[in-house]
């Protein structure tokens, strides 16, 4: 019974390290089986190609009317009648306001009276040179009389000239007591109200009216951006300045149309070191209005840039790099020059990466110089290189 015993504990161990000699085996085949399918980390790739794009510039900006026209007073006296209401638009020569006009037309009535006064010495002179001339020709008085009489003619013509002169100020200031729109445009506020008394000193106008059928808008930029500004502007290559401008307004919407840079201050404030410019915009809608705000877009444009997403990128201090995917799909660390940036993208300088380059866009900290990827496109594996960055 014993060496029965034996007899199966000695064929048992043997099975044993036959099963175990096989299945080290097999985990070994296994092992190299894996090792000959992996094709390296799964990655999202993509193939570059140039496209076109535009580098933009923005400037905060402050919307003016073309006509923006204070309204002032031209005499003194108590604010009688507004015919307007703020925010009406009015035409031009229609009627604004009335000053009390009572003090003005008597004044007016006065100088008008001096007027005929003036007239009557002035017949009188006439009349006395008609009545000594001759008596001076038949020697009857002396030629003296007759340069008094001339003299006294020409003092009466020349009062009563004063006198017109006076009557025709006279006549101003009673025209002036009623206020006409200089302009086509929109009232603005109107801080008086009637019985008010206005003067032609007062630092407060009585509205602001504003043609707004254009608008300007005027933005500064800094000495370098002007200088960049003008050097894009003559510049013979392919990144030419776009000459249309955009404009960005307050809720975040872009104006439909577009404006041009029309001016500029001519000099750098020294202050701030910065030049004003100015944008016009068509404006028939009457959506913008005198005192809005917005930001001016400039923008570069690039008919052939090479774009690269911002996420595919990684810093190292001031330097910014890619992973390019070599023709054996492993990867190198690769410098390139940022020139510009269009929303979510880099535009690269030219040398930096060229069309046709792979490069991988997510899953940076996995990879190291040399690390396999495969490739992979909108979520599924591409099993040919040569559709990589088809679209």
């Amino acid at each position: 019974m014993r060496n029965r015993t034996s007899k199966n504990y000695i064929n048992f161990s043997k099975f044993f390290r036959i099963g175990l000699v096989a299945l080290v085996a097999f985990n070994f085949v296994s092992c190299r089986e894996k090792e000959k399918k992996d094709h390296g980390l799964p990655l999202p790739v993509i193939t570059l190609k140039e496209e076109k794009a535009a580098k933009s510039f923005q400037y905060l900006g402050a919307i003016e009317g073309v006509d923006n026209v204070d309204i002032r007073p031209q005499v003194d006296g108590i604010l009688e009648e507004i015919y307007v209401d703020e925010g009406d638009f009015v035409e031009k020569g229609q009627a604004l306001f009335k000053i009390n006009s009572q003090p003005y037309m008597e004044d007016y009535k006065n100088a008008m009276a001096n007027v005929q006064v003036e007239k009557a010495k002035l017949r009188k002179a006439k009349t006395e040179i008609e009545r000594i001339r001759p008596l001076i020709e038949n020697e009857v008085i002396s030629k003296v009389r007759m340069e008094t009489a001339q003299a006294d003619y020409e003092v009466a013509k020349s009062s009563l000239d004063r006198a017109e002169a006076l009557a025709a100020n006279m006549r101003i200031n009673l025209d002036f007591t009623t206020i006409y729109a200089p302009v086509n445009g929109f009232m603005g506020r109107i801080p008086k109200s009637i019985g008010n008394v206005v003067k032609k000193t007062d630092d407060e106008p009585l509205t602001v009216l504003s043609n707004v059928q254009d608008v300007y808008v005027y933005f500064s930029m800094s000495e370098s951006d002007y200088l960049y500004y003008e050097r894009m502007k003559r510049d013979t290559t392919s990144r030419k300045l776009n000459t249309e401008v955009k404009l960005v307004l307050a809720d975040g919407s872009v104006y439909e149309r577009s404006g041009v840079i029309d001016a500029n201050s001519g000099q750098i404030d020294k202050s701030t070191g910065s030049i004003s410019l100015r944008a016009k915009f068509d404006n028939p809608d009457t959506l913008l209005r005198s005192g809005n705000t917005g930001k001016i877009i400039m923008e570069q444009i690039y008919p052939s840039a090479i774009l690269v997403p911002q996420g595919a990128t990684t810093s190292i201090q001031d330097k910014k790099f890619v992973f390019a995917l070599k023709p054996d799909s492993t990867v190198v660390r690769k410098e390139i020059s940022i020139e510009g940036r269009t929303e979510k993208q880099y535009i690269v300088s030219a040398g930096s990466l060229e069309a046709d380059d792979r490069i991988v866009v997510s899953g940076l900290d996995k990879l190291a110089n040399g690390v396999k990827v495969k490739p992979m496109k909108v979520g599924r594996l591409v099993l040919d290189n040569r559709t990589l960055g088809q679209r």
